[in-house]
């Protein structure tokens, strides 16, 4: 090994220093100091040091953002907390309903932030002792795509913090093309001769996913930060951040670009004025925004609040209207989905609108039909707001033609041509042919596999419907039957790619439980109620004999939901499919054990509720040591709860607590409590 000068040493450390305070002033600040020239000979004077001593190439040199090699594809990453949602307004009144809610928990009316809404990619940041370890997209919010080597590339993401960073920093933000960029871009690609990009947002996304980091290199991205996520240092001791301002400052601080275009709002006016003021200037902007959000700023207000299913409590976001265009339906097509419902949809004259062409468009239900009137052969305005579905929004009544056709529900299937049935006080027609109905099976086959459910790479929609189409797949089960030799003998399926999807199945049998429950496709059992029942019955039998009370102890779920899951077990085709996956002898799909307290544990049965700022833990240590203690821990109060655990800034549920006569324990209280086994 060549033992490095001194000299060099130093020489490569002041280079680094320069290079990125000239990119922090380039991308971050907008205020270049250094013309290219000079610029471009300090970088390669640190090249040709790194190259000589490559020990001097370290993860947050300024010369890495020109992009590792290619990759095969993305590894997952699990969030070190859930990347949220936000629930979206619409309307004056829908953002008052929103107010009162928070009102009506809080006692008050907090202040809030509001901040533009980014038409962008969202992506996760991990930083370690300052410098980026690692940066994923949002996915599912739960897990997403590890795409680091993608974004040390972008010129405003820091490779190494400025000033005093904390242990270790999670920023969460989003990745856009700004529309000169994107102009660029696709006069340059036009004249490759290569397809360009339909609007800044798809652009974005398809730079930071792309396979060659080289080529994300070359696409004109920029980061704006919005928040932090699971961090140290953060929210305690030296930086001790209790407010989303003082995080949007720290953030500056430490070098990501924020907008300035944040402002405090301490009521509705403030808010709505803001809303306007940013709708006026979206055409001026050189980023593309689909709305404003509004965020509580008191973080400890904003734990109070808390969050409902995949969506915080605390904030909403207030999207400007949705783009609209005109034109003629051609035709009514109704789609069967897994449930066996009958979703029309509208076979449309293409039409160019929010960014893409559309030629259909759903329609909803039949409710909807009648309710706007619509018939074949009206003209109609399509409304589309960024990735939301495409809708028929109105009828144009003064251009219907004297031909025009009422849309009528089937009475059978249009798959199968089973009876369809519409229970009373149900918007939604459904097909009676279950699992019998080709649509049913297929859509179900597809859930079954997709990438939130037993995520079974490379088994897409197309394959599934070849295999269900020549009755290789009749049931979920069947999945784990096929041979290489049965997959080998598709047509375009070659032996690697017969060998590698059977090499994915069995993979996607070792999964968790949770991914299990959502991918049976109980109705109205999504992500977040899946996992809900995972943690509270942690078994398959136990939650498949669960009575329709027993369900309902469940957080978010009430009668319906508990109804769908008893019937859903109470099916006995639903059984016989469930036996077979599970079976060690034929599809043998598997999770770990969950690790249970020995019983008599000194928290056995009990529920707890945690609220407010705990000192020297967070509230996701101290619920991992209730549970592993053998206790419960829910988010909702309720008289149900044995205990609250309260630490400073408490707020309602404190209050509730006394006034539903829940005892209230600190800290110290919980530790006597985990230590008197």
């Amino acid at each position: 090994m060549t033992a490095i000068p001194t000299a060099a040493r130093k020489r490569a450390a002041e280079l680094a220093d320069q290079l990125r305070e000239h990119d922090h002033r380039y991308y971050v600040l907008d205020d270049p100091q250094l013309d290219d020239a000079n610029y471009d000979a300090l970088r390669r004077e640190l090249e040709q040091l790194e190259a000589r001593y490559p020990e001097l190439r370290t993860a947050d040199s300024p010369t890495q953002r020109v992009g590792a090699p290619p990759d095969n594809a993305f590894a997952a990453v699990v969030h070190r907390q859930p990347m949220l949602s936000l629930a979206n307004c619409f309307s004056d009144d829908e953002l008052d309903d929103f107010l009162e809610r928070v009102r009506k928990a809080m006692g008050t009316l907090p202040l809030f932030g509001a901040e533009p809404k980014f038409d962008g990619l969202a992506v996760s940041l991990v930083y370690e002792e300052g410098v980026l370890v690692s940066g994923a997209t949002r996915g599912d919010g739960r897990e997403g795509e590890d795409v680091t080597a993608n974004l040390r590339t972008v010129g405003s993401v820091p490779l190494r913090l400025q000033g005093a960073a904390p242990p270790v920093l999670e920023v969460r933000g989003e990745v856009v093309m700004p529309r000169s960029g994107f102009a660029e871009l696709n006069s340059r690609l036009e004249a490759q001769g290569e397809k360009t990009y339909v609007n800044p947002r798809n652009a974005a996304a398809g730079a930071l996913r792309q396979l060659n980091p080289q080529v994300t290199a070359q696409r004109p991205l920029k980061f704006f930060a919005y928040a932090v996520g699971d961090s140290q240092g953060v929210f305690e001791g030296e930086h001790g951040l209790t407010r989303n301002n003082q995080v949007m400052a720290a953030l500056a601080e430490w070098g990501f670009v924020v907008t300035q275009l944040r402002q405090d709002c301490a009521d509705r006016d403030a808010l709505l004025a803001y809303y306007q003021r940013i709708g006026e200037l979206r055409d001026s902007l050189d980023f593309d925004i689909d709305g404003v959000v509004y965020k509580v700023d008191d973080l400890a207000v904003r734990d109070e609040l808390g969050q409902v299913a995949r969506a915080p409590r605390w904030a909403i976001a207030h999207k400007f209207p949705a783009e609209e265009a005109t034109t003629r339906l051609r035709a009514v097509e109704f789609q069967v989905g897994r449930t066996g419902a009958l979703t029309p949809v509208a076979r449309l004259e293409p039409v160019f609108v929010g960014g893409v062409t559309v030629s259909n468009a759903t329609l909803h239900n039949m409710d909807e039909v009648a309710r706007k009137d619509v018939r074949v052969g009206d003209t109609v305005v399509v409304r589309r707001a960024g990735d939301v579905i495409p809708e028929v929004a109105r009828v144009v009544l003064d251009k219907r033609p004297d031909d025009a056709a009422k849309i009528e529900l089937p009475q059978a299937c249009p798959v199968c041509d089973s009876p369809v049935t519409r229970i009373e006080g149900e918007a939604v027609a459904r097909c009676t042919g279950s699992l019998s109905c080709d649509a049913q099976l297929r859509e179900s086959l597809k859930h079954f596999a997709s990438r939130r459910a037993m995520d079974i790479e490379g088994l897409g929609d197309k394959l599934i419907d070849q295999m269900a189409e020549l009755g290789l797949l009749k049931s979920p089960a069947d999945i784990y039957r096929l041979s290489e030799e049965q997959v080998a003998a598709l047509p375009r399926m070659a032996e690697k790619s017969a060998s590698n999807l059977i090499a994915a199945i069995r993979r996607s049998a070792q999964t968790s439980f949770a991914r299990f429950l959502f991918a049976l496709g109980i109705r109205d059992v999504g992500e977040v109620t899946a996992a809900q029942l995972a943690e509270d019955f942690a078994e398959l039998p136990a939650l498949m004999a669960a009575d329709l009370e027993r369900l309902q102890q469940v957080p978010d779920v009430g009668t319906v939901v508990a109804g769908r899951i008893r019937d859903f077990f109470d099916d006995e085709h639903n059984r016989a499919i469930i036996a077979r996956l599970v079976d060690p002898d034929d599809c043998a799909i598997h999770w770990p054990t969950p690790q249970k307290p020995a019983s008599g544990g000194p928290l056995d049965g009990q529920q707890f509720v945690i609220t407010g700022t705990l000192e020297g833990m967070s509230r996701d240590q101290a619920k991992a040591r209730i549970i592993a203690a053998g206790g419960k821990v829910s988010g909702s109060l309720s008289g149900k709860t044995d205990f609250l655990l309260a630490g400073e800034k408490a707020g309602s549920k404190l209050a509730k607590a006394q006034k539903l006569g829940v005892p209230v324990l600190d800290l110290a209280a919980l530790e006597k409590m985990l230590a008197s086994d």
